[in-house]
């Protein structure tokens, strides 16, 4: 009930099996028993399932490029939707809740998507923490299911290589598998599937402890009248989605500073390709053949369960050795996908020379095959080399990162890739910037667009006027008894609470919890507490104007209002706002002493939810909280749909002589910021 959530009593559990249901007694009548039987009639005994699978032979054929040079197939794979920035989906979802998130997708000054995994920390006082990642491989099932099941495995696993876990059996997996039951073939393949990956499992000594299935991966609709029949179905058409298996694998993490991500430091360090598929570079499945509208013969595969296995647990070595300063799997669109996204999030060029890893440059650039690219000290290629090699890997030097925007890819001493990395960056963000153009604010999508490209970006950058160590000592002064208490205040859906008493508790603070259900209920009305702070998080569902069915709850219980009211009269009290609380509080204003200038927050410019990682300048002001910051300038998550501070000149003038803003949107120069992204929502 203090959560705002409904619930009732529904019966108890017995151990007899029998079922009844009951209607309530009346005064005028008993107690009725509409369903009164043994729990074995609704159950029953289900038929024992026979499905007889039939395989249906592959068509296997060799690749066909027709005379495409290698530039040319880079530029098809690098706009495969598979293969191409994912910003578009990545900015719109809340990576920062509960304020536990040690790495999202976004990696490096530039904020680029390409980690290979996510970590959280286990907690406010601890660097030790959780991983996850996933591996998956469907085009690999139209050729060979079991090596799609397998490969979903090991990928994920060389997604999770550069992080400290441990001895691979640490790492658990959930297997997600989806299917056309019934549709000619794909049941023998399901079956392959399924027994390759526990196979699999078994030989990496590896749990499945979790999985779900998706059996009718298949649609059919008639075409409407006028369309072009299908020749071999009439009017029908289908849809039938590949056997397959999405691998999501997780398992606990020592030190979260420890985990290595794609973004490289340069500086003379060399790349080696780590190569775990035994030199066959095989292209079957892979990027490259769907580009050309093909399958291809021969996929990858994990051919040697143990050699993985010795791989991760050398990675594991070297990372703890901090041996490696850039790691990046190989997997969708091969080794030069790989290079030039570890490119992107260092804002670096590349010199490389790929003749050592095939003979063929199209396998040597497009086989995704199993492995990584790492980044190594010049003094530290040999050790890393011999231990590599000598845990089955095939390892070879393919160049370094450098200063600059040249990308230049060799091979038997022929440039194959001679283009600027802003070129390849705008093919490989125009998916991106198509759907985002279509789909939000038109100008917002193009704005964003132009800073990918901007020549010479400073990216995100950071300048402190304060020092980072408290600038008392709190141990000393709660030793005192002084803790002011703070009321963590929040409303129904609010999540964000526990990272704000984290944050307050670490400033010196005694942090309490009040519902607002407490106000209404007079169970607090903050008269202990020197602050208020109202959360963010999904307040209400996290529907557009949340914030103000949060509002409302004040201004329409009197002892909730009342109790605002005597709080905000105290002259030795603060109030802090965040997120849907800070929407909350700009529609107070008229109840709020000092308010009457303030914005609303609407909607943001973009017409999306915005989350990211932005630049602030702390301003000078009268704000007790951000005292002795002003002039800094610090990066700063942020997530909400309805940020912009909506408010005329006349407002903005006033607010700006008072001295009121606290803050404001700067970009890596330090300048005001006017475009999208690096001001997310139009203030």
């Amino acid at each position: 009930a203090r959560e705002r959530a409904p619930w009732a009593r529904l019966g108890t559990a017995t151990a007899g099996g029998h079922l009844m249901v009951s209607d309530a007694a009346t005064a005028s009548q008993p107690p009725r028993h509409p369903i009164d039987l043994p729990l074995e009639v609704v159950l029953g005994k289900p038929p024992r399932m026979v499905r007889r699978a039939e395989p249906v032979p592959v068509r296997r054929a060799t690749l066909q490029l027709g005379g495409t040079s290698v530039a040319e197939a880079l530029d098809r794979v690098l706009g495969l939707p598979a293969v191409a920035d994912k910003s578009f989906l990545v900015t719109i979802g809340d990576r920062t809740v509960g304020g536990l998130i040690a790495r999202d997708p976004m990696v490096g000054r530039f904020q680029v998507p390409v980690a290979d995994c996510a970590l959280t920390l286990a907690g406010f006082d601890t660097t030790a923490g959780e991983v996850i990642a996933l591996g998956e491989r469907p085009p690999i099932a139209l050729l060979d299911a079991a090596a799609a099941s397998r490969m979903a495995i090991a990928e994920a696993i060389t997604n999770l290589a550069a992080v400290p876990i441990g001895p691979l059996p640490r790492i658990k997996l959930s297997c997600n598998w989806m299917a056309a039951a019934g549709h000619p073939g794909e049941d023998a393949r399901l079956y392959a599937a399924v027994r390759a990956a526990s196979d699999c499992a078994i030989a990496l000594g590896l749990a499945i402890p979790v999985g779900k299935d998706s059996m009718s991966m298949r649609t059919v609709w008639q075409a409407p009248d006028g369309a072009a029949a299908d020749p071999s179905s009439g009017r029908t058409r289908s849809v039938v989605a590949p056997v397959t298996l999405v691998v999501t694998a997780f398992g606990p993490v020592n030190d979260v500073r420890l985990a290595v991500t794609p973004e490289l430091r340069g500086g003379g360090r060399a790349l080696l390709l780590v190569d775990l598929g035994g030199g066959r570079n095989r292209l079957g499945g892979s990027c490259l053949a769907q580009v050309h509208g093909q399958l291809g013969d021969t996929p990858p595969d994990l051919d040697d369960p143990r050699r993985l296995t010795a791989v991760y647990g050398v990675l594991q070595e070297l990372i703890a050795e901090r041996k490696l300063s850039a790691y990046h799997d190989r997997s969708d669109g091969g080794l030069i996908v790989t290079a030039l996204e570890m490119a992107f999030a260092a804002g670096l060029g590349l010199e490389l020379d790929t003749a050592s890893v095939a003979g063929d440059p199209f396998a040597a650039l497009f086989s995704e095959e199993l492995g990584a690219i790492v980044e190594v000290a010049a003094g530290d290629v040999d050790h890393v080399r011999i231990r590599l090699a000598a845990a089955g890997a095939q390892v070879h030097a393919i160049g370094r990162a450098v200063d600059g925007e040249h990308v230049i890819v060799s091979h038997a001493g022929r440039r194959v890739i001679d283009a600027s990395l802003r070129e390849l960056r705008a093919r490989w963000s125009h998916v991106s910037h198509q759907i985002a153009r279509l789909r939000d604010d038109p100008t917002c999508a193009a704005e964003e667009h132009a800073a990918r490209l901007a020549p010479d970006p400073p990216g995100l950058t950071a300048e402190l006027t304060f020092p980072l160590e408290p600038p008392v000592d709190v141990p000393a002064m709660v030793a005192r008894g002084a803790r002011p208490r703070v009321a963590i205040l929040r409303e129904q859906g609010v999540n964000g609470h526990l990272e704000m008493a984290a944050a307050f508790l670490r400033a010196g603070f005694e942090a309490i919890d009040v519902h607002m259900t407490d106000l209404v209920a007079g169970r607090a009305d903050l008269s202990d507490c020197r602050g208020a702070v109202a959360c963010g998080g999904f307040s209400f569902g996290d529907v557009f104007g949340g914030g103000r069915g949060w509002a409302a709850t004040f201004r329409y219980n009197p002892r909730a209002r009342d109790a605002l009211a005597r709080f905000t009269a105290r002259s030795d009290t603060f109030l802090l706002g965040v997120c849907n609380g800070c929407q909350m509080l700009a529609d107070l204003t008229d109840l709020l002493p000092g308010a009457a200038g303030w914005p609303r927050f609407v909607r943001n410019r973009s017409e999306q939810f915005e989350a990211r990682l932005v630049l602030l300048r702390i301003e000078p002001g009268p704000s007790i909280l951000l005292r002795g910051m002003a002039g800094s300038r610090i990066p700063v998550a942020i997530a909400h749909g309805e940020g912009r501070a909506e408010l005329d000149s006349a407002q903005l003038a006033a607010v700006e002589r008072a001295g009121l803003v606290a803050a404001r949107f700067v970009d890596g120069r330090g300048e005001v910021a006017a475009s999208y992204p690096a001001n997310p929502n139009g203030s």
